[in-house]
């Protein structure tokens, strides 16, 4: 029986879009999904019991970090990644190959793979397909990412191409060294930059070594929203039917949308997380900043349409005066609400996808969000 298994429901009639369940050892993701990024294996301030409250099915833990601390040795020693974090869903980890080329100034590219620099103390590392493999194994995630090369944008043609090719070489020693494919699902990345051509061969490439799932690497990387669409648009459809399609690193709820219109069924990102830590919130008008000088008298609630814990019980002048204070309880409570919001917002994508009016419902949503200029040549 394999790891992971993708069981199709339905497409929707007005787009692309699949409604449909990702299988995994530790229970169903029903898809379009967004996954929580949890990188040191704690998603920042939130308890498992609050992502199980607002209906997470998956989350995401980074490599590269738990590599580095606590190392997966300790992790494996606690019975695996799910029992070190006392979490009973599933865990996506991805491979540590985004962060370590994050580093440019601190590593150094082989075939073999990359000597890197520790970012927390300057220790010499080193990350290969086979010790993503390795680390990913004793973590027990139940889906692992292969460790592939991302390219940075903009890139030249050439260095594109031998990246790409080289992230092929990487999957299939990935696919050679993974030590529990019964329990753990392996996804290659799709790579290629913006060049329609360098896609399809990346698509081809990993496509024929049959994969249980495939990722779309190496965008939202600092090119435009158009560009990345565009991108997906002939990417997508290089991409296996009876597969989990994954967007990596994507998460502002405009991208969601398109991106679930186009056929992706899984996103990630720290975007909600990361921004609420500041004090800035998603709201279904638009962005709001509750720590901005207007919001010090306003009693009202983050968002009046959101029935969230933090939306049900506080004011936004309330959590303007945690957030400007330094009070953890108000990135507690900011978090929450972003979280809740986007898995919130996929609820409704699955199921403007089951009435099939997943267009219908994205002009709506993005009318009220101010995006409406997004939908201008579509």
């Amino acid at each position: 029986m394999a790891a992971i298994t993708y069981e199709h429901i339905k497409t929707c009639k007005q787009s692309g879009a699949r409604l449909g369940r990702v299988h995994t050892p530790h229970g169903v993701i029903e898809t379009p999904a967004f996954m929580p990024v949890g990188t040191l294996a704690t998603v920042k301030t939130m308890s498992p019991e609050e992502l199980k409250q607002m209906d997470a099915h998956i989350i995401l833990s980074n490599t590269y970090h738990l590599f580095l601390r606590p190392g997966h040795d300790i992790i494996r020693e606690a019975g695996g990644l799910h029992k070190f974090m006392n979490w009973d869903r599933p865990i996506l980890t991805d491979s540590g190959g985004f962060q370590v080329f994050s580093l440019s100034d601190m590593r150094k590219i082989t075939e073999e793979g990359v000597h890197f620099r520790s970012h927390l103390n300057g220790d010499k590392k080193f990350l290969s397909p086979e010790v993503a493999m390795e680390v990913q194994n004793a973590l027990g995630s139940d889906i692992m990412m292969a460790f592939d090369e991302c390219p940075p944008y903009p890139a030249e043609y050439d260095y594109v191409k031998k990246s790409l090719e080289r992230t092929t070489r990487w999957a299939e020693r990935c696919l050679k060294s993974h030590a529990r494919p019964e329990d753990q699902g392996l996804f290659a990345i799709v790579q290629g930059g913006m060049y329609e051509d360098l896609r399809r061969q990346s698509a081809a490439d990993l496509t024929s070594m049959d994969f249980p799932g495939y990722a779309i690497g190496g965008l939202s990387v600092g090119e435009s929203k158009q560009l990345m669409y565009e991108v997906l648009d002939y990417t997508v459809p290089l991409l296996p039917q009876g597969k989990p399609r994954y967007l990596m690193g994507v998460g502002s709820p405009d991208a969601l949308l398109e991106g679930s219109i186009r056929g992706v069924d899984m996103f990630d990102c720290v975007l909600p997380t990361r921004i609420a830590r500041n004090g800035t919130t998603m709201t279904s008008q638009g962005r709001l900043v509750v720590r901005n000088a207007q919001y010090a008298r306003d009693f009202g609630p983050l968002d009046p349409e959101c029935n969230c814990y933090t939306c049900r019980n506080y004011s936004r002048a309330y959590l303007r005066h945690l957030i400007k204070a330094d009070e953890t309880f108000g990135l507690r409570l900011t978090t929450y609400h972003n979280l809740h919001f986007l898995l919130d917002l996929m609820r409704k994508v699955r199921e403007a996808i089951r009435e099939d009016r997943l267009l219908d419902f994205r002009d709506e949503f993005f009318a009220q969000y101010g995006l409406y200029d997004n939908l201008k040549g579509f």
